[in-house]
């Protein structure tokens, strides 16, 4: 059965391929219908008989475009996929990557520089200004006195058979004149170490001591040091600033401030079963502790007035004593002219009024200090004080202990002549006497 139409393939009927088949003309139009009626407009191809695969139903026509007039340029077709020229908004979102990534580039940059410099984080505290008065140190401030003064000052240290003794001193000569405490040195082999404000070191020798005043000089071999200046221990006034430096608790270098507390603050001193120590000292609330003896303690022009000695603290017998605000210096008054005494002769002199206190009726309650004794040729008989006067006032100081006379006639030296005020019966009187020095 057929439909009227030849599904052969090709030149299965005898018709060459790409020939037109019944009923079509030459040049591909048909001239009839297959279902019958008059010509009409061919929608095939012209091989579309020839095509097996086409549908003779499909209504749509496959129109083949007529060829292009001559003289006539055909309309242009733009290829959405063929590349071209970027428009104002590709150009913006360009311009807008760019920034970004040179402004993260840059800050990445900026950071990495300021964690290597160290500026990392915020920036702390205002601009700097110009510096204000009291940090400029003017070399009468306090900061530069003690600038000044620490190169003078040295740690002590000496062996001994219980250990090593450690101490302050200070430099009295180019040549390496060293003063410090009897304390600090008593009882070792005679050869000492200095460190120096440079942290240096320097062996040193012992060139005497005098265990009564508390005061002892070594020296070391070496040249160009630089001594301290001296004051004057007698025009000192309550109030003064002072400032103490030293080694305390073998911390070297350590400056301490205070005031003059007290003058001519008569005191004993002295470890078990060694010498009895006098003192008329100049007492400072400066923080001293152990370590500071033979330490400077210097006025607010950098000028040594005393040398720290002792100490008064709330502990137990056996315990550390610590500072409590009440240090006590030998005035240098008194510990030059001793330094210059060892220097020259190897040994002080001990200044002495020549009478004796103490004893049974030395008590008077506080009022003066009874003469136990006059020696017939000593200083006080020469003045004309007999045994049983009591001594009230000597230079214008009040006398209520028998350690205050002792205390205050070692701080002079022999030769000065003191004035004192006495009590005989109920009379009171006065007289000078010329201290001298002890035959010892």
């Amino acid at each position: 059965m057929t439909d009227g139409w030849d599904w052969r393939q090709p030149g299965a009927s005898g018709v060459p391929a790409g020939q037109p088949g019944p009923g079509h003309p030459p040049g591909g139009s048909p001239t009839t219908s297959p279902y019958g009626g008059g010509p009409v407009a061919s929608p095939w191809w012209s091989d579309a008989l020839a095509d097996p695969w086409r549908d003779p139903y499909a209504p749509t026509a496959v129109v083949v475009p007529a060829a292009p007039v001559p003289g006539t340029e055909p309309e242009p077709v733009t290829d959405p996929d063929a590349p071209g020229s970027p428009k104002l908004r590709q150009m913006l979102l360009i311009s807008l990557i760019t920034a970004l990534l040179a402004g993260t580039l840059g800050g990445a940059l900026g950071y990495a520089f300021a964690v290597r410099g160290g500026a990392a984080g915020p920036v702390l505290g205002a601009a700097a200004g110009s510096v204000p008065t009291l940090a400029q140190r003017p070399p009468e401030s306090l900061a530069g006195v003690a600038e000044r003064v620490l190169p003078s000052v040295v740690t002590v240290r000496m062996a001994g058979i219980g250990g090593t003794s450690e101490g302050s001193g200070f430099i009295v000569s180019a040549d390496g004149h060293v003063i410090t405490n009897d304390h600090v040195v008593a009882g070792g082999t005679g050869k000492a170490s200095v460190i120096f404000n440079d942290g240096s070191t320097a062996p040193a020798t012992v060139v005497g001591q005098d265990e009564e005043s508390d005061i002892a000089v070594i020296k070391v071999t070496r040249s160009g040091l630089r001594p301290v200046e001296f004051g004057d221990s007698d025009a000192l006034a309550v109030g003064d600033p002072v400032l103490a430096i030293g080694s305390p608790l073998s911390l070297a270098n350590t400056v301490t401030a205070g005031i003059v507390s007290a003058l001519d603050r008569t005191m004993q001193a002295g470890e078990p079963g060694g010498p009895t120590r006098y003192y008329a000292a100049i007492q400072t609330d400066a923080a001293v502790n152990h370590g500071n003896s033979g330490g400077p303690l210097v006025d607010a022009a950098g000028r040594v007035i005393g040398v720290n000695s002792t100490i008064k603290s709330l502990v137990s017998e056996g315990q550390e004593a610590g500072n409590i605000g009440l240090a006590f210096a030998i005035p240098i008054n008194q510990a030059k002219r001793i330094t210059q005494e060892i220097i020259g002769t190897g040994k002080a002199r001990r200044t002495v009024i020549g009478a004796q206190v103490g004893g049974p009726g030395s008590n008077t309650g506080g009022a003066g200090v009874r003469l136990a004794a006059v020696e017939p040729s000593g200083p006080a008989a020469g003045a004309g004080l007999r045994a049983g006067d009591v001594i009230l006032r000597l230079n214008g100081k009040p006398m209520t202990e028998p350690t205050d006379l002792i205390a205050l006639v070692r701080k002079y030296a022999p030769g000065s002549v003191v004035t004192v005020e006495y009590r005989r019966g109920s009379s009171r009187q006065n007289t000078s006497v010329t201290l001298a020095a002890d035959a010892k």
